[in-house]
């Protein structure tokens, strides 16, 4: 358990918590606590699904300015941009059900952050964006890519050329986030979303995720031959004959699953 990021875990689902007043400010310490996390919970066998939260009053606003602030060109690409990219694919890598959990503001690396996950719950109230522009610089944590990815470029280049603010019925509608409830119920949402992945089939989960994922980086043909792949690995699983057993004797959604 870090200082600023610590893991908690009940019924199969692992929260991994952000702690850091006021604002949840994405320092060095941050960054490297939330890798260790992402370690933790993807070693743990207990756990199911993982939800990203930040608090009932803010998600993450961002990265530390204060600390990147005196850092000159030099400095930056020496250590602190690779951290940026190595903490968010750390998390982009856990290979189970991630959902993050959006109250407040989740802008710059908050929204970097959001976007390693596989679904984002906000809140009504929530406001996300890329306002790095307003700095001088641009996103660093992979706001260029994983946002351009999940709402097209056209969009990914209007948020991230205006900083704009984006609330939350707006994110909804652009697919920049998956469901919108109460501000008081986003904790309560996300985990309830994660619950419906425990007891399923943990190796076929983590084999669509994978699949998924890797499909996106490369051409439709490289893409299929990566789904075959992991597909016939399947049919090495116990999942995969309790699965197919339970279908046939007792029809769909009955099956039992290990993870093995």
């Amino acid at each position: 358990m870090g200082e600023f990021v610590r893991v908690e875990v009940e019924d199969g689902i692992a929260t991994i918590r952000l702690d850091r007043p006021k604002m949840n400010a994405l320092n060095a310490q941050v960054q490297r606590e939330l890798i260790d996390a992402a370690a933790q919970v993807t070693g743990d066998d207990a756990v199911a699904a993982v939800v990203l939260y930040g608090g009932e009053r803010v998600f993450a606003a961002g990265a530390d300015i204060k600390e990147m602030a005196p850092l000159g060109y030099a400095r930056m690409s020496a250590g602190p941009s690779r951290l940026l990219q190595d903490f968010a694919k750390a998390l982009a890598a856990i290979p189970k059900p991630v959902i993050a959990a959006i109250t407040g503001y989740a802008l710059g690396g908050g929204l970097e952050l959001a976007l390693t996950a596989d679904f984002r719950v906000a809140g009504e109230g929530a406001k996300v964006g890329q306002p790095e522009i307003q700095l001088g610089i641009i996103p660093g944590a992979g706001g260029t890519q994983r946002l351009a990815r999940l709402v097209g470029p056209a969009k990914a280049k209007d948020l991230v050329f205006s900083g704009r603010h984006v609330a939350a019925d707006e994110a909804l509608a652009i697919g920049l986030v998956d469901r919108v409830v109460p501000d008081t119920d986003v904790y309560a949402a996300a985990k309830e979303w994660a619950a419906t992945f425990v007891g399923g089939p943990a190796v076929a989960l983590r084999a669509a995720k994978q699949a998924i994922d890797a499909g996106l980086e490369v051409d439709l043909d490289t893409g299929l031959e990566i789904e075959r792949v992991q597909f016939s690995a399947l049919f090495a699983t116990e999942d995969q004959a309790n699965g197919m057993k339970s279908f046939m004797e007792q029809g769909p959604g009955k099956a039992e699953f290990t993870g093995r």
